[in-house]
């Protein structure tokens, strides 16, 4: 006998013949002709489910009266090697609701506290592509403006973490993070190889630069390959003890990065997704211990002391019930760390400290040498208050050198390179100070700004170099800083940012004549 099926299961579809769109979506979308769309009872940002011989796919709705002809459905090129479809072929289309993850969402719109069932349904279909960019963006939303409480910020980042692969290390794996915020804040440079001298494993994955002049990738990426799979990068950190490489392909807390994906161009980066963020790609890489860099000061991300108090204390509890200790340290950045913006300036400044440590600036080698000394402590490699000697004195002996020198040929590198082996841009110009006084201020707002219009990140030998650091005195006619560029109209656009934004201010003890003569 044949069981009885209702008939509300069919669902009516129709059999469209495939165009490839040669552009790489972010999300699952498929463009359909207006008509079609009305046989199969879809508008705009609904869901049609499109099936090949050997896949199906649930797929965001994009409609055209032109774009594409009746019997035609345009399938983004990504999405087509997914499917397995190529140009030309049929693909049958029906309806799909819409996932229980837009109701939940929407809970959260209205303030409701959200479970751990229900953040693992929208991790979950996250992840999978069943939500569309604008639903996503609600959920930023939501978060930024209702808040994550402790147990839903734990719920997110377990499920981030659940979303993807780890990397499983024999031994004691420690890492560190800054929150970001300050140009030139090559300090994971220095303190990897330092942290990588004694048991313990540090895989640092990193990202590349959306915002600043460089991310800690972008500037590693000057001295060896950063691309590898969790592998390659388990092989390279059982031999070295540690790694700096780029996470972007490592399928590490993917759930994370659908959501910056939506956070960048939003300029939102709401604290409860921030701190998931940050452990979620902690854990993923087997860290028991945390240090985190939290700047604070003009143009940071931080307002002030008591706020960056807040935090850390909010990331030691969320730490605490993740089993993880997580250890804060928080860092003056009221301007940029050394002197050098930008990913080769700034790996050649990182390779000088490591090579001659005596000539290096003080900011970069003092904070390298206290998150390094955090590690340090809070893993038990020494004891509390002696981790900064320890660290300085790995640096200051050339040690932290050997063993960066070790992970760059590990990494596929020269572990031989010089700091003038690194090209930077040929295209310079020298911004001199207009009178006596001294460097009262230096923008990071602007710093960055600069830098970027002068091309960095794309551009690795463009940037900034500073030669005055707040406080300074300064003789009129003194170079401030240098601008670096790989093309001549790059370095237009930078000097035209920088006699607009003035990124260094310099005073003298008369500040001002009352009434004016």
């Amino acid at each position: 006998m044949n069981a009885y099926i209702p008939i509300c299961q069919f669902k009516p579809y129709v059999e469209l013949r495939s165009r490839i769109i040669d552009v790489k979506g972010t999300k699952r979308s498929v463009i359909i002709n207006e008509e079609d769309a009305q046989r199969i009872g879809v508008g705009l940002n609904d869901r049609v489910r499109v099936s090949s011989d050997s896949k199906s796919y649930t797929c965001i709705v994009e409609t055209t009266r032109t774009l594409v002809p009746k019997g035609v459905i345009g399938i983004y090129r990504d999405l087509s090697e997914e499917l397995g479809v190529k140009d030309g072929e049929t693909v049958s289309v029906q309806y799909e609701q819409t996932p229980l993850s837009v109701d939940l969402i929407r809970k959260k719109v209205k303030g409701d506290k959200l479970s751990d069932s229900e953040i693992k349904e929208i991790v979950r279909d996250l992840v999978n592509n069943e939500l569309s960019d604008l639903e996503v963006a609600e959920f930023v939303f939501a978060v930024n403006f209702m808040g994550l409480d402790m147990d839903e910020i734990r719920s997110l980042t377990q499920a981030m973490v659940e979303s993807g692969e780890r990397l499983q290390l024999q031994g004691f794996t420690v890492d560190k993070h800054s929150i970001g915020g300050v140009p030139g804040n090559k300090v994971t440079l220095l303190i990897v190889p330092t942290v990588a001298l004694t048991e313990l494993y540090i895989p640092k994955t990193s990202s590349s630069a959306i915002t600043s002049p460089s991310g800690t990738a972008d500037t590693m990426s000057v001295l060896a390959n950063v691309k590898f799979s969790l592998s390659e990068i388990k092989s390279i950190v059982e031999k070295t003890h540690g790694c700096i490489v780029w996470g972007g392909t490592l399928n590490l807390a993917p759930a994370d990065d659908y959501l910056i994906k939506i956070e960048n161009p939003l300029r939102l980066n709401p604290r409860g997704l921030m701190m998931a963020s940050v452990m979620a790609k902690k854990l993923a890489v087997g860290a028991k211990v945390v240090v985190l860099d939290l700047p604070v000061g003009r143009g940071t991300k931080l307002n002030d002391l008591s706020e960056a108090e807040k935090l850390a204390k909010d990331f030691y509890e969320l730490g605490r019930s993740l089993g993880v200790t997580v250890r804060s340290g928080i860092t003056y950045g009221g301007q940029p760390i050394g002197r050098a913006v930008g990913p080769a300036l700034e790996a050649r400044e990182a390779l000088m400290a490591l090579i001659n440590p005596s000539q290096a600036s003080m900011s970069l080698l003092s904070k390298s040498a206290s998150l390094a000394g955090l590690l340090l402590e809070a893993s038990g490699i020494v004891q509390k208050g002696l981790g900064y000697e320890a660290a300085i004195d790995s640096m200051m002996k050339g040690k932290s050198y050997l063993k960066m020198k070790e992970i760059i040929e590990a990494q596929g590198g020269n572990p031989n390179v010089k700091p003038d082996d690194l090209p930077v841009g040929t295209y310079r110009h020298v911004i001199k100070s207009e009178t006596d006084g001294y460097v009262t201020l230096i923008d990071n707002d602007a710093i960055v700004e600069i830098a970027r219009a002068a091309g960095a990140p794309a551009d690795r030998g463009a940037g900034v170099l500073l030669y005055q650091k707040q406080g300074y005195k300064v003789n009129k006619g003194d170079p401030l800083l240098e601008i670096y560029a790989e093309r001549s109209s790059k370095l237009s656009d930078a000097v035209n940012v920088a006699e607009r934004r003035n990124p260094v201010v310099v005073e003298g003890m008369l500040l001002k004549v009352y009434p004016p003569a």
